[in-house]
């Protein structure tokens, strides 16, 4: 998990990822974002394991996610993120992610903790849309 350092002084924790840059394929961006987020070199994925879909009508825009399981890794935790976002990153037990995901988004939150939990099928795709402008009253429906 990596912890983030957003706009207007929050943060919160996530799994590595980002954009994928013109040119990339999902997986090469994917590998790309975990290097600079957290040091580590993952040249083998299975997935996607899940896929998120956001609509956030009022502030126009759509969020597309493809969550893939990392197959092995190499090398030790090092952040060197371009964009400074993030913040740390470090292993965090099962057991400690719905307290460490308390206050995240929805829709960030809760696929990864119902895929963790075995609630869902690999290859589930979980469907949001959220209403609202201010960061702090957004009304997210899970569709």
């Amino acid at each position: 998990m990596v912890h983030n350092q957003r706009r207007g002084g929050r943060s919160d924790w996530s799994t590595p990822g980002g954009v994928i840059d013109e040119g990339e394929t999902v997986l090469e961006g994917l590998a790309r974002e975990v290097t600079e987020e957290t040091g580590l070199v993952v040249d083998e994925w299975t997935g996607p394991v899940y896929t998120v879909s956001a609509e956030a009508h009022d502030m126009n825009w759509l969020l597309r996610v493809e969550v893939h399981l990392a197959a092995g890794y190499a090398g030790v935790i090092k952040i060197e993120d371009p964009d400074g976002i993030v913040t740390a990153a470090e292993w965090i037990p099962r057991t400690q992610l719905t307290q460490l995901l308390e206050g995240q988004q929805l829709w960030l939150r809760e696929p990864l903790l119902d895929y963790l939990h075995g609630e869902v099928e690999e290859g589930y795709e979980f469907r949001y849309r959220i209403d609202g402008v201010d960061i702090d009253d957004l009304r997210v429906q899970r569709l």
